[in-house]
């Protein structure tokens, strides 16, 4: 088999792990954010929809550095919807993806994923600089030291490093993704053995990072003591939904939880991206391939498809 070819299997295969994983992130119900079934925020699902549908190749594409797949991800993603859909979801899917791809035989996926986050010098640095400016997060603010509208002076790593008290996403990139790695991906295990649905089980793993950790989007637009209000009502929430028998059941303190948070702008989208990058590090550990076409108007169907154990994809 010839490199050209190699190289277009690699890509559409892990492309089309990342498009699974964001058409999943709109088919659960995740208070405050954007599903099918409820819009928010001025957007739509079908604006993430186009938006992991454009963004997959360049994150997954093997020829660009981590940094460089992230910005072009955003760059495509801003042409297509012109507002910030996923830039969270490829902060952290593009190290997964890169480790996934250079991981060595015998190489734990932490292993593999500490290597490429300590690979970003300054050049990948700037280009998420240019990546984060570009998406312009809502609360982004200024920093007086690593500020994203300067030139970086220090690897992201670094930065992140001291972003990560007050950011999860900088977290992550500070403590090799320790969160999802555990309790996120035994959380969504338990999940999945309790329902048996994907997008419920990914319901799941939602509220329970809401109510484990203030949400950083939150705290950036609406100050800590909400973002410590939602948390606190997210855990009443998540109590509820542990302990109904039936998802149906489980659905009323989500759906409430939704429409509050809905009435007052609030919008948890920092846990929603931990959820989405959790799911494709659950997917990315798996034993063998995951589909490499997914539904262009996802269906739950297509979901639970892309998410057999077989269609996994090794990680």
């Amino acid at each position: 088999m010839n490199a050209p070819l190699l190289h277009e299997l690699d890509l559409n295969r892990y492309a089309a792990a990342f498009r699974a994983a964001c058409e999943l992130d709109v088919l659960a119900l995740k208070p405050g954010n954007v599903s099918i079934e409820s819009a928010g925020n001025g957007m739509h699902a079908e604006d993430f929809l186009i938006s992991a549908e454009v963004a997959a190749p360049h994150i997954a594409d093997p020829e660009l550095n981590i940094g460089e797949r992230i910005y072009r991800a955003v760059e495509a993603t801003r042409r297509a919807v012109a507002c910030n859909t996923n830039l969270g979801i490829v902060l952290l899917a593009a190290p997964l993806i890169d480790a996934a791809q250079q991981r060595q035989p015998g190489e734990s996926a932490a292993a593999a994923l500490h290597r490429s986050l300590q690979r970003f010098d300054l050049e990948q640095t700037a280009w998420v600089y240019r990546a984060i400016r570009l998406a312009a997060p809502g609360g982004l603010g200024k920093s007086p030291r690593h500020d994203v509208n300067d030139a970086p002076k220090v690897p992201l790593r670094t930065a992140m490093h001291e972003a990560s008290r007050r950011d999860c996403i900088a977290r992550q990139y500070a403590n090799d993704y320790a969160d999802l790695f555990s309790p996120g991906r035994s959380t969504l295990t338990q999940a999945r053995a309790r329902r048996g649905v994907e997008a419920q089980a990914m319901s799941e793993l939602f509220i329970t990072f809401l109510a484990d950790f203030p949400d950083s989007h939150v705290q950036r637009k609406h100050g800590a003591t909400s973002a410590e209000g939602v948390r606190q009502m997210a855990r009443q929430c998540q109590h509820e939904v542990r302990h109904s028998p039936t998802w149906d059941e489980a659905r009323k303190p989500l759906e409430e939880l939704d429409r509050r948070l809905k009435a007052n702008g609030i919008n948890p989208g920092t846990s929603a991206d931990l959820c989405v990058a959790t799911w494709l590090l659950d997917r990315l550990l798996g034993e063998s391939r995951i589909q490499t076409e997914t539904s262009s108007n996802p269906t739950e169907t297509d979901i639970q498809d892309a998410c057999r154990p077989e269609a996994a994809l090794r990680f």
